[in-house]
């Protein structure tokens, strides 16, 4: 009996567990099998790794070969595991010494002729072998750059199994011609969200380009609200008639938004990996993704799910950055309120049958609507010819408790002429406000250091209102709308947190009952005391 082993990565959504791929020969009659709760592409291994040994010029073990993939109790997907597999394989046929792969993980499959080619989630899986104490990873060559993120990792990449072959018997490592990807080959993000087919995946335009807020005329208030909702991560509703500026406000947020830091940049880029929307040669997102779905989505498209192994969502595709929904009141009712849950506690939770997978969603909610089907119910645009129980029905599909979790609702009103057509008609520039953005992130983080929280939207209520109190008197007007029904207790804490974020923009030690009047305006879209713009200025 011949006897060996090495080990690979199972990926549960964007979590990675470690398993051992052993590989037993016995005699017998010629046969190969493969246990341990392998899916169909797996499954499919056996005949790609028998093809891709004898063509890259090794002989197949004539016994019988059982391959076991352990824990076997978890779902096992995809073809990452031919290599691993493959080398398990010639390690206890001898071909290679078994202990030069007991502690080397592997990823990778492998084409007929033993070539090696990219799998999806490279990056998660190489972070869950740095996790479990591993140092040696074999990968694609073409994912090498994606692998070597994870620090204190030795990435080998190889383009063939001959060369991975030669490489762990000290033999020469024959030249293999580099394999140029297809084009097509990767899924590009804007094909299965809603997101641009080329140019820069993480930008709001077609074309690339990084959208400038000076480019939007008019519009005060809702500048203000983009501000707000970007200094501390606070949901925003946009409510206006066809053409006002909804989406051109919308695309211009994530350039507000600060930088990811290191930390976030792996996570994204995790989430990126794991979908196959990773842009070429960027393997590590240092800027805050941006995903528009279309209106049509599905439940599993927003909050992720699908067949077998549930893959991320689009909720999980704007981690850290900006989820936005277009004609939200167009969408699915039973998608739209399938966000509370993740709104709340940052991840989404899918269950299935074949088990519970977690996946990352702390995102900057952005919704568009009309006030109605035809879009001009109160507007100057001209006369709604809508029902009253239309728009009625058309603004319930927005429940409750979903419109709950929005912080900011801001009505934004047609741009007039004379706005539109001055010389000077942009405001402030992106740069210029996402410099106020990040002092007041600043702020916030000091204020927040010793804590697990960063920005005012994480917070709990009980703490902004016992540890870190508002002036004295300053949520008076707050808590009379709280005893009148217009207020849940979640809406007071959530004004509380925009008063906070108001306070940071203003540079005010703590909110003042003008900035609590401004989070009152942005949340109820009725003007307190001196409003917004009192506080801000």
């Amino acid at each position: 009996m011949a006897f060996a082993r090495t080990c690979a990565v199972a990926l549960v959504g964007v979590e990675g567990v470690v398993v051992e791929v052993q590989a037993d020969l016995e005699p017998g009659v010629a046969a190969f099998s493969l246990v341990g709760l392998a899916d169909k592409s797996l499954s499919e291994s056996r005949d790609r790794v028998r093809a891709a040994v004898v063509n890259s010029g090794t002989a197949w073990p004539q016994k019988k070969l059982t391959v076991g993939l352990s824990p076997a109790a978890v779902p096992k997907c995809g073809s990452g595991f031919d290599l691993a597999v493959a080398c398990a394989v010639l390690a206890a046929a001898e071909r290679i010494d078994p202990r030069s792969i007991a502690d080397v993980m592997m990823i990778g499959e492998l084409g007929l002729d033993g070539r090696v080619r990219p799998v999806r989630g490279v990056l998660p899986a190489v972070l869950t072998a740095a996790g479990a104490g591993y140092r040696q990873v074999v990968v694609p060559e073409q994912t090498v750059a994606e692998a070597a993120l994870v620090p204190e990792v030795a990435v080998l990449g190889v383009r063939s199994l001959r060369q991975l072959i030669a490489l762990l018997s000290d033999e020469p490592v024959p030249d293999e011609p580099v394999e140029e990807e297809p084009a097509g080959s990767r899924l590009p993000l804007g094909s299965g969200w809603g997101q641009p087919p080329a140019g820069d995946l993480f930008s709001p335009l077609p074309d690339g380009r990084t959208p400038d807020l000076a480019e939007v005329s008019g519009q005060s208030l809702a500048r203000k609200a983009l501000e707000v909702a970007a200094a501390g991560r606070h949901h925003l509703l946009l409510k206006g008639a066809p053409g006002a500026g909804k989406t051109m406000l919308a695309e211009r947020l994530p350039g507000l938004l600060p930088p990811l830091t290191r930390q976030e940049s792996l996570e994204v880029s995790a989430v990126h990996s794991v979908s196959g929307s990773l842009p070429t040669g960027r393997p590590l997102i240092d800027r805050p993704p941006y995903c528009s779905p279309h209106h049509s989505a599905s439940m599993p498209a927003l909050v992720g799910g699908g067949s077998g192994v549930p893959r991320p969502g689009a909720i999980s595709l704007a981690h850290h950055g900006v989820l936005f929904l277009d004609e939200a009141a167009e969408m699915s009712s039973q998608a739209l309120d399938a966000l509370r849950q993740p709104l709340e506690s940052g991840c989404v939770v899918v269950a299935r049958a074949a088990g519970v997978v977690r996946m990352p969603a702390r995102v900057l909610l952005v919704m568009a609507t009309n006030p109605c089907p035809c879009g001009r119910h109160g507007s100057p645009l001209g006369d709604c010819e809508c029902l009253p129980s239309t728009v009625r029905r058309y603004r319930a599909r927005l429940s409750g408790p979903l419109l709950d979790r929005v912080d900011l609702r801001v009505p934004v009103e047609p741009v007039s002429r004379a706005e539109l057509i001055a010389p000077a008609c942009g405001g402030e520039s992106t740069a210029r406000v996402a410099g106020r953005v990040l002092a007041a992130r600043a702020r916030a983080a000091a204020r927040f250091a010793d804590t697990p929280w960063r920005t005012n939207s994480e917070v709990p209520g009980h703490e902004l209102r016992t540890r870190w109190a508002p002036s004295p008197g300053a949520l008076d007007r707050a808590e009379r709308d709280m005893d009148r029904g217009l207020l849940t207790a979640r809406g007071l804490d959530r004004v509380l947190r925009v008063a906070w974020t108001v306070a940071d923009l203003a540079e005010h030690d703590r909110p003042s009952a003008l900035d609590v009047d401004a989070a009152l305006e942005l949340r109820t879209g009725v003007r307190r005391g001196s409003g917004l713009a009192g506080s801000l200025s």
